[in-house]
C-alpha cells in the first residue's frame, strides 16, 4: 500500500521527504509523565546554546530574571505545543548575543508549579517550532 503511494507520488511529480514525515517522539517525555506532540523533535539540554542552559537553570531555581517578561503566561496560540488549558505554559528569554532586543530565542516550559516543569520546550525561531528538551 505504502509502495503504491509512493510511486503515484512519483509519477505525478510530487516528492516525498521521509526526515520531516518521521517524527521522533522523545523517549525522555514519557520518563517523567510529559506529554509531547509527534512533531515535535527533542534536543538535550547540553545542546542548548550556553545562555540557554543559563536561563533553564533559572526557572529551576525560580529567578531572578533579566526581563520582566519572563514566566509570563505562554498561550500557545500557534498550537505546536500539546493543548493544554491557559495558564499551563510560561515563557523564558533566552538572551540572543547581538540582538538589540529579546531576541527570538525562548524556552517555554509547562506544569502547575513554575520551578518543578513537567515539560520544557527550546525555540529559536520564536514560536515557530520547538524541540523538546531532555535533561
Amino acid at each position: 500500500m505504502l509502495k503504491a503511494v509512493v510511486a503515484r507520488f512519483l509519477q505525478t511529480g510530487f516528492a516525498i521527504v521521509l526526515g520531516t514525515a518521521c517524527a521522533v517522539t522523545p523517549l525522555a517525555a514519557s520518563a517523567r509523565g510529559a506529554q509531547t506532540s509527534p512533531e515535535l523533535s527533542s534536543i538535550a539540554l547540553s545542546e542548548l546554546p550556553p545562555q540557554g542552559r543559563r536561563t533553564y537553570g533559572l526557572i529551576r531555581q525560580g529567578g531572578p530574571f533579566p526581563y520582566a517578561k519572563d514566566g509570563s503566561v505562554f498561550g500557545n496560540r500557534e498550537r505546536i505545543l500539546p493543548s493544554r488549558k491557559r495558564g499551563y505554559y510560561r515563557e523564558y528569554t533566552v538572551e540572543t548575543p547581538r540582538s538589540r532586543d529579546r531576541g527570538a530565542q525562548r524556552i517555554v516550559c509547562g506544569g502547575l508549579e513554575p520551578q518543578i516543569p513537567q515539560a520544557c520546550y527550546y525555540t529559536r525561531d520564536h514560536y515557530a517550532s520547538f524541540h523538546y528538551i531532555i535533561e
